[in-house]
């Protein structure tokens, strides 16, 4: 099977850049306090608040774009097929036949952005499908489109 063929929203970098800004909050904090309490070592402190904005800067800057060249989603008459990850990597494939159930799910941050994750859940234990960082009416026409090929299946998914 070929590699899936659509992308996920061009605003998923963005979903994926104030997520991992949003990871680094408590190492500024821990910082900053560090600093208060013990500011005799301020070698110590310029050197770690040097290492958390270089590390921090490449987890923001370089991971969503790394992210969006890997993640992948396609949907056919037979099957759900995604590509994910960064460092490690992910390919699944799900029947139509093993679905269960489908479902969105929008976080603050997603519907701010105007972006939504559809969740296919299979008869299997490697769990869930995700699709993620879709726009709002891709999610929605994507959810229509697996339940109408589902439904037509006429299988249990058991």
């Amino acid at each position: 099977m070929d590699e899936p063929a659509w992308r996920p929203s061009p605003k998923a970098r963005v979903l994926w850049a104030i997520n991992a800004a949003l990871m680094w909050i408590p190492v500024v904090i821990a910082q900053v306090v560090w600093g208060v309490l013990d500011s005799g070592r301020l070698g110590w402190h310029v050197a770690a608040a040097v290492a958390t904005v270089v590390v921090a800067g490449l987890h923001i800057g370089v991971v969503p774009l790394w992210r969006y060249r890997v993640h992948r989603w396609e949907i056919s008459d037979t099957a759900v097929h995604t590509r994910s990850g960064w460092f490690t990597q992910e390919r699944r494939i799900a029947p139509i036949s093993r679905i269960q159930t489908v479902d969105t799910e929008r976080g603050p941050i997603d519907r701010l952005l105007g972006l939504a994750t559809v969740t296919v859940t299979t008869a299997s234990s490697a769990g869930a499908v995700e699709i993620t960082a879709l726009d709002t009416a891709v999610a929605d026409e994507t959810v229509a489109r697996l339940t109408a090929i589902a439904g037509s299946n006429g299988a249990d998914a058991t």
